[in-house]
């Protein structure tokens, strides 16, 4: 059995840089060798051991269950089972029992860490550091293969501007250009940028659409053009297939009327086609059989052939293929050769994994890796990236020095399940350190802790004891939020304000007069509006992970001084929804018209303006895509581009002074976005095209130069042909989506 061995991070990371990404668009890598022996492999099975592979069950019971079936060949992939003996004893029996010996690739949703685990991805892109990332899936690879397991269904790459759909929590936000990065940066970080024994298979997902749920309801419809798939929805995809991704999975949804593991436009032209992606398509948990349920299929027969004509290659828990691929084949209804293909796909993935080499995962070894050290500090570190700070009058960061009764309170204090979000099947709250224990080894008998609610969607009526300890208390410390049960898949609200009593525990301790500082942790923006005036500051943590207590202690200290910026819009009230920051602009744009409440009873006015926008919460957000404060303050200056006109194969290079105006050192995370004004089709007012994380120290100032390709401007216009379009652009350099002052430059 092969030895597992500890990945020292710093070590990955320099290892990362010199290694080359795949050179054709598309690949996964595989080199000739490989793809002999894909062949040689593929010419001795038969048609069952053939359809074997494209079989995944989800392991459940003793391993003996699952023999006979294992001994035919007629399992390619397990998921679910974690632990290293089963899966030992699940390689051994198809290695060595059956007749060809093809190892099995085990499979885990492994969504944001193994056993150490990070913040939710919607915490991960608030970090707006890939670099970070990769580390984070490197530090889950390293774990998560120390268990046998070699594949997880991560990233989500769902383009998400409804925070009412649960799975927001999963993916990286409404902006395709962070999404894109974030998808390259743990493609990276899971598979390692050399394949080894740490490699763990990366799975895009879900294609395509799945964020676009109608009405934010899980599994629904979507209805977006081609056009809207091409220029905002594929693009996190195609930047993770270039970078290398193994494997891909088909979404629930239907788009247009067409479901995803059966749509051939989506999966066999653009992404085989013109993407030439060769890695593993995989169906998500037995979407192949719900396409009877959208009434797409008559029975598992024909929506197995609707699956494989799509060019997806592996079923996951229909059972479709298994049942029913060699009674098509027999017909003639389906070729035999689409189903080499779909093998082909397949054992490449093993392969390069180097399953048939070394099959067996060291179960001693394995053990040493997890919750290393390092590791654990990884965790932090993004925990302590990703907080965003809403809200702050001055109070924050606290003077240890100054306080010496602290009141710690709310229903997220000390959740340490709750606080490791959605989608953890293997972190254990054991090992979680809350707030409130990392409060109380940094001010031992300092803390009085009076939870005020026991649990999120708690209701009560009076808070006495917690209003009594927040009279006696210098600063009182409330950790609100949601539950992990609240976001994630099939999670979805309607309702995004705080749950329970939560508004009502904030308001009761702001009425005491003493300060009050309010952190939230959810999986989602929450319409926060109604809390802000009944607290001094607040910091947004999405669900922050394993060490997200110390990291927010170290925030709310001034230990770490907060750089993390909103990946999605944060609306006022759920009634804005959709509402995100690149959005095309109207023929009668919003001009700051008076809002409803603003007008007296008896003004007898008939007309309040025709522009887009609310009457009764106008056209902005609460907090725009990109906004984060931080305890210093930040300055830019001196905007200038190196030329007025571009090539379409230019490089637009702006250079600016970036200043940090304030008295601590802080890191600002420097936006740049464009603005096509004239386009075949109406483009959106701003579009991100590179950011980067900036430290200075306090009065000090840098120039920074920073280079735009121009064919970045690119978009699918009304021909259907992706291409910059010559014509006028604005560019801004901000500390977020909404401010900033352009200047403008023109493509010819």
């Amino acid at each position: 059995m092969k030895q597992i061995r500890t990945i020292c991070l710093a070590s990955c990371l320099l290892l990362a840089l010199s290694c080359q990404e795949p050179k054709v668009a598309g690949t996964i890598g595989a080199d000739a060798e490989v793809e002999r022996r894909v062949d040689s492999l593929l010419s001795r099975m038969t048609l069952s051991e053939k359809i074997g592979q494209m079989n995944q069950v989800s392991a459940g019971g003793e391993v003996s269950n699952y023999a006979d079936a294992l001994r035919k060949g007629q399992v390619g992939s397990i998921l679910n089972e974690v632990d290293p003996v089963k899966v030992n004893e699940f390689q051994r029996i198809s290695v060595e029992e059956s007749r060809l010996g093809i190892p099995l690739l085990v499979a885990r949703d492994v969504i944001h860490g193994f056993h150490t685990v990070f913040p939710i991805p919607l915490g991960l892109a608030s970090t707006f550091d890939p670099a970070l990332v990769e580390e984070g899936a490197r530090v889950a690879a390293v774990e998560a293969t120390g268990q046998g397991v070699r594949w997880t269904f991560s990233p989500m790459l769902d383009i998400a501007r409804d925070p009412r759909w649960g799975r927001i929590a999963e993916g990286s936000g409404e902006d395709p250009w962070l999404d894109a990065r974030m998808a390259e940066a743990m493609v990276y970080g899971y598979q390692g940028r050399q394949l080894d024994a740490t490699s763990m298979a990366a799975c895009i997902k879900h294609f395509a659409g799945y964020g676009a749920a109608e009405g934010g309801r899980d599994y629904n419809s979507t209805f977006l053009t081609e056009r809207q798939l091409r220029n905002v929805y594929l693009p996190p995809f195609e930047a993770a297939v270039k970078a290398g991704a193994m494997t891909l999975m088909t979404s629930f949804n239907d788009n247009d009327g067409v479901p995803s593991t059966g749509n051939v436009f989506l999966v066999k032209d653009v992404l085989r086609g013109e993407w030439g992606f060769d890695g593993l398509v995989v169906t998500d948990w037995n979407s192949m059989g719900e396409m009877i349920n959208h009434g797409f299929g008559e029975n598992r027969k024909d929506v197995a052939q609707k699956s494989l004509e799509a060019c997806v290659d592996m079923d996951m828990m229909t059972y479709g293929y298994l049942s029913h691929l060699e009674e098509l084949v027999r017909s003639g209804a389906v070729k035999e050769s689409d189903i080499d293909q779909a093998v082909r796909n397949i054992l490449r993935v093993k392969f390069l994994l180097g399953l048939f080499e070394d099959p067996y995962v060291d179960v001693e070894a394995g053990k040493t890796v997890q919750y290393a050290p390092e590791h654990l500090a990884a965790a932090q570190k993004t925990a302590e990236e990703s907080a965003i700070l809403l809200k702050n009058d001055g109070i924050l960061p606290l003077d240890p020095a100054s306080v010496r009764n602290i009141l710690v309170t709310g229903p997220l204090a000390d959740a340490p399940h709750d606080q490791l979000g959605t989608w953890v099947f293997d972190g254990e709250p054991a090992h979680t350190v809350t707030p409130l224990r990392a409060l109380q080894e940094r001010f031992p008998g300092k803390v009085t802790y009076v939870p005020g609610l026991v649990f999120s969607r708690e209701r009560k009526a009076r808070f006495d004891d917690v209003v009594a300890a927040a009279r006696r208390a210098d600063v009182v410390l409330a950790f609100l939020g949601e539950e992990a049960i609240l976001s994630g898949e099939a999670h979805s609200l309607a309702d995004l304000n705080l749950k329970g009593s939560q508004s009502e525990l904030l308001a009761a301790l702001h009425a005491t007069g003493k300060p009050v500082v309010a952190t939230v942790m959810a999986g989602r923006p929450l319409t926060i509006e109604r809390d802000l005036p009944h607290c001094r500051a607040l910091l947004y943590a999405f669900h922050p992970g394993t060490m997200g207590g110390p990291a927010l202690a170290n925030l709310l200290l001034g230990d770490v001084n907060p750089s993390g910026k909103a990946p999605v819009t944060f609306l006022r009230t759920v009634g804005q929804v959709p509402l995100y920051y690149s959005h095309t602009m109207t023929g009668r744009p919003y001009n700051g018209e008076t809002l409803l409440d603003d007008i007296p009873l008896s003004a007898g006015q008939t007309s309040l303006g025709n522009t887009s926008y609310y009457l009764d919460y106008g056209a902005y957000p609460l907090f725009p895509f990109g906004y984060g404060l931080s305890y210093t303050t930040f300055a830019y200056s001196d905007i200038t581009l190196d030329q007025e006109t571009y090539p379409t194969d230019g490089t637009v290079k702006v250079t600016f002074t970036l200043a940090n105006t304030g008295k601590r050192s802080g890191t600002e995370v420097v936006q740049v976005y464009v603005r096509d004004l004239v386009g075949s089709i109406t483009r959106p007012v701003k579009e991100l095209k590179h950011f980067e994380r900036i430290t200075l120290d306090p009065g000090e100032s840098r120039t920074v130069s920073v280079g735009i390709p121009v064919q970045d401007l690119a978009f699918v216009g009304l021909d259907g042909v992706k291409k910059v379009e010559p014509g006028e652009f604005q560019l801004w350099v901000a500390g977020d989506s909404a401010s900033g002052t352009p200047v403008t430059f023109e493509v010819r």
